[in-house]
């Protein structure tokens, strides 16, 4: 896979993405936004696991962001099953030196075009922590309608936060 946007690439990983990852990833703010199964300290034993394919909980379908022909962050989808599979879930992280920048916004409404095209879904949702108001910002700019509030759903670095959920249909 590669898309090609303006200011980077949505591209599979490459096991020369290792240090880059490891580089981006160990950063306590990019942590708390994830879940669990995305480490912290985040190093390059972690990384170098990630692409051998073998940290279970992780997004089935995964894709790396590639500025400048570095790692810099991912973006991937986890296909529904049984009678959810035309839906999945996706999530996505990027380097806390291109927080702020608009990149993410575009980054998730190609994405989402792209895995509606390549995985015939008919939905496609995300549940960031309340805690992340740019992950909130990201979706509804990307088209994304607020769903709702799942109350105390999720533990993040010993705090009950809620979840809140957004999707975007076809």
């Amino acid at each position: 896979m590669e898309l090609k946007l303006k200011r980077c690439t949505i591209r599979d990983y490459r096991p020369t993405d290792a240090e880059s990852l490891a580089k981006h990833a160990n950063n306590r703010k990019i942590w708390l936004g994830l879940r669990d199964a995305f480490p912290h300290p985040y190093t390059l034993d972690d990384a170098k696991s990630f692409l051998a394919g073998s940290i279970p909980g992780l997004p089935k379908l995964h894709f790396c962001i590639d500025i400048g022909g570095e790692a810099v962050g991912g973006i991937g989808l986890r296909p529904g099953e049984d009678v959810h599979r035309h839906t999945a879930e996706f999530g996505y992280w990027i380097a806390e030196e291109f927080w702020g920048q608009g990149i993410m916004s575009e980054i998730v409404p190609a994405f989402v075009d792209y895995a509606f095209e390549k995985f015939s879904l008919t939905r496609i949702f995300a549940m960031p922590h309340s805690s992340n108001p740019a992950s909130v910002r990201v979706l509804e700019k990307a088209g994304f309608e607020f769903e709702g509030r799942l109350h105390k759903h999720v533990i993040k670095d010993g705090q009950i936060l809620d979840s809140l959920l957004y999707a975007r249909t076809r």
